[in-house]
């Protein structure tokens, strides 16, 4: 261990990579605020609105809207081993990293395993869903709204009525789009759904927001009584298997969040400060302008890069508003332009995973970073890099085509 650490001081780096992204300054403020009890009055009124702010983020009417604490993840593993009883068949819809996440957390909670697969910068049409959901009858459809790794969203319009029609409930993870592309949490008719603050909500990771309608919390707290002592064959007598983890147990957790407060963990305050913050802002804003934002700076951004002779990754038609892919022009070598980005502009894009690793970068707009002056910085800077490498590519035709983009 050296003799001294210096005080954390990290550069001003702009985050415009597939998330985080840097965090608005009112978030951080927030969560600079004194910390008090979990059971204070002052606190538990705090909690009553994160979670009356939520609902309308989440654009539902759903009572159970609260915070699980850790990061996006967190709340999908919560969201998963409390729906997914051991044995249960779940239909993944997958088309990239994050839906093969999906697949490796049911295989441990002990789910059965059924998946509907696109290719990597495409989606899986509705159609071939219901067709599959029918034929398979699973207990739970779970899919990615907008997956990070392909910047990829998956149309999820008639996905409630879908389940309803089988007798399903479904999960949706969206971790990368909560406020800043519409998550129709009612109209969609989803019965659970998640999300992180680290991208569009403007925050940092470590709080997850997550809704769960009627349905699912019925279903979730019939296993909240059930003995660590149960046996399959208790099972196939009516009873509930016990939820298998105590940290993501959510009916413990949704105890926690009502009235009665019943101790399960000590609330993650600062964090909870933040996420509070990111939902206040989100609806000063308004839900629509906030779209609206995101969706013309990915526009620009997408202007910008085919100006420079770039080609864009996957389907323009289900394109996420807030990240883009970028093919990279052969000969060039993606990690030290991704270097030079950094060292040079202290400007962050992303890499990729599986597949696309080495094949393109991800550059995302969202939350705090998805402005014009920022969209315009990232796309001068990757032209000087580009330009630098021996790329081909007039002065000056990213930022006009954003120009153009915007006006």
């Amino acid at each position: 261990m050296p003799d001294h650490i210096n005080d954390i001081d990290p550069p001003q780096r702009l985050l415009m990579g597939p998330g985080p992204a840097n965090a608005h300054p009112r978030v951080l403020r927030a969560m600079s605020a004194d910390l008090l009890g979990q059971f204070d009055p002052e606190f538990t009124a705090y909690m009553n609105e994160t979670m009356a702010l939520y609902r309308r983020v989440f654009m539902t009417e759903n009572h159970w809207t609260f915070l699980i604490d850790g990061t996006a993840r967190a709340a999908i593993e919560a969201a998963l081993v409390s729906l997914i009883e051991p044995d249960a068949t779940v239909l993944v819809v997958r088309s990239g990293r994050f839906g093969l996440l999906l697949t490796e957390i049911i295989e441990r909670v002990g789910g059965k395993i059924a998946t509907i697969d696109a290719e990597w910068g495409e989606v899986v049409p509705f159609d071939r869903l219901a067709e599959a959901a029918h034929k398979i009858r699973p207990q739970v459809i779970a899919c990615i709204h907008g997956d990070t790794s392909t910047t990829m969203a998956q149309p999820l319009e008639g996905l409630g009525a879908l389940c309803r029609e089988i007798g399903a409930l479904s999960y949706v993870d969206a971790t990368a789009t909560l406020s800043g592309m519409p998550v129709e949490t009612d109209r969609w008719g989803a019965d659970v759904v998640t999300a992180g603050l680290q991208k569009c909500l403007g925050g940092p990771a470590g709080s997850a927001p997550i809704t769960l309608s009627d349905q699912a919390a019925a279903f979730i707290t019939a296993r909240r009584h059930v003995e660590a002592g149960i046996r399959r064959q208790d099972i196939a007598d009516g009873m509930r298997p016990r939820i298998g983890s105590n940290y993501f147990d959510l009916a413990m957790i949704m105890d926690y969040w009502s009235e009665k407060r019943l101790n399960h963990h000590t609330e993650a305050t600062s964090m909870l400060y933040g996420a509070r913050e990111c939902a206040r802002l989100a609806l000063e804003e308004g839900l629509e302008a906030r779209f609206a934002r995101h969706q013309s700076m990915g526009r620009a951004m997408a202007a910008g890069l085919r100006a420079m002779g770039l080609e864009l990754f996957g389907n323009d038609a289900y394109r996420m508003t807030n990240v883009t892919g970028i093919v990279i022009p052969k000969g060039l070598d993606g990690e030290r332009v991704r270097t030079r980005m950094r060292e040079e502009f202290e400007i962050e894009i992303g890499s990729a995973f599986g597949p696309l690793q080495g094949k393109i970068w991800r550059i995302g707009a969202m939350g705090y970073n998805a402005k014009k002056h920022k969209v315009l910085l990232t796309l001068a800077a990757l032209e000087a890099v580009l330009r630098a490498e021996g790329f081909p590519l007039r002065s000056g035709a990213a930022v006009d085509a954003a120009r153009v983009a915007l006006a």
